[in-house]
């Protein structure tokens, strides 16, 4: 594959509830980016806690491991060249200072995902909120754990907004940082 090599890397965080689009959102945009020669990754939630993270709960103090852990891999791959999509529920304001120290505040862009809980709870396909609301899960976003809303993002995606103007909204709003 051609890389374009006419940018600085950097990471976009997608933040939001569980079911708020983060990585739908994430996947149209590495398609696009991709597409246009631009060398991306996506770092999934779910997919670490798969893998590296699988030894970590859903406390808050292993929650901001888990977000460590995604910002030191995300550096390794900004060294490499790439840009990087992650889609976490990300929901502490330090959690989200760690990572912008991590990877470098000039690097960083926070989009935020901007879902009522209503609707995340009508898109629960794995049944997580229902879960939490009998108490099977603890510390679920939106039930019985907190979600600190970002103060100044880079952009907020509304519910509303078809996928297709999101990424064009997204993909204008990234293009300074596509060009060096």
């Amino acid at each position: 594959m051609h890389q374009n090599k006419s940018y600085h890397p950097f990471l976009i965080l997608f933040t939001g509830l569980s079911g708020a689009g983060k990585s739908t959102i994430a996947n149209a945009l590495q398609s696009k980016l991709e597409t246009d020669g631009f060398s991306s990754y996506l770092l999934d939630g779910d997919i670490l806690r798969k893998g590296i993270n699988k030894d970590l709960s859903f406390s808050p103090e292993d929650r901001k491991e888990n977000l460590r852990r995604m910002a030191e891999i995300a550096s390794l791959f900004l060294d490499a060249g790439f840009i990087v999509l992650s889609a976490f529920i990300t929901p502490y304001k330090e959690s989200r200072n760690v990572i912008k120290e991590i990877v470098g505040k000039e690097n960083y862009l926070e989009i935020f995902v901007n879902t009522s809980l209503d609707t995340c709870i009508k898109r629960d396909v794995k049944g997580l909120y229902e879960k939490a609301k009998k108490g099977e899960i603890k510390n679920m976003t939106g039930i019985d754990a907190p979600y600190e809303v970002p103060e100044n993002p880079f952009l907020e995606i509304k519910e509303e907004n078809p996928l297709e103007q999101t990424i064009e909204l997204i993909y204008t709003a990234i293009q300074n940082k596509l060009k060096v």
